[in-house]
């Protein structure tokens, strides 16, 4: 069985399951975690002079699992090493806390003998997502003002990687970000 539809997780209506505390187990409502597809959060250099800062901005509330945003991350990062190598700051800034519940039914003759349906439903944990609120930043890129061209390509080929809609916002390089 493979990897679910995103359009059966993506809303924000459904209960956020987050409980899970290192220190105290019992105390968890959610006893096992699934394992984390997005390990790496901050590529390129820091250490280049910057003019400009690229967010990429979310238009609407949404739910992204962590293997679409390290998809999209994947694929912003994989073209900006080509273009302009080391030349620039890309970092994610949304982490995928919220742990995705899921029910599991058998299909198929004889499947009404082994499940319980809807009784007891409170799933399995299987995957995890970030909750993105309208206005959040998803994507922060610095680019020195020669090479700022080639962000906008990069940010297209990450958003057909994530369900939703998003927006590029460009603003002048600020030390603290």
């Amino acid at each position: 069985m493979g990897l679910r539809p995103a359009k059966t997780c993506r809303t924000l209506e459904k209960t956020a399951w987050t409980r899970y505390s290192k220190k105290k187990p019992r105390k968890s409502y959610v006893k096992a975690m699934p394992h984390l597809s997005l390990l790496v959060y901050e590529m390129g250099s820091r250490k280049q002079p910057f003019d400009y800062t690229y967010n990429l901005i979310a238009e609407q509330d949404v739910q992204l699992r962590d293997n679409s945003l390290e998809s999209a991350r994947q694929a912003a990062n994989k073209y900006l090493e080509k273009v302009i190598p080391n030349l620039y700051f890309f970092k994610v800034r949304v982490f995928p806390h919220n742990v995705i519940r899921e029910n599991k039914m058998i299909a198929g003759a004889g499947a009404d003998r082994l499940q319980k349906g809807m009784r007891l439903a409170y799933g399995r944990s299987t995957d995890r997502a970030a909750r993105i609120n309208t206005g959040q930043a998803v994507f922060t890129i610095h680019v020195a003002k020669a090479n700022a061209s080639h962000i906008e390509e990069a940010y297209r080929r990450a958003k057909c990687k994530m369900s939703g809609k998003f927006r590029m916002v460009q603003s002048p390089y600020v030390m603290n970000n």
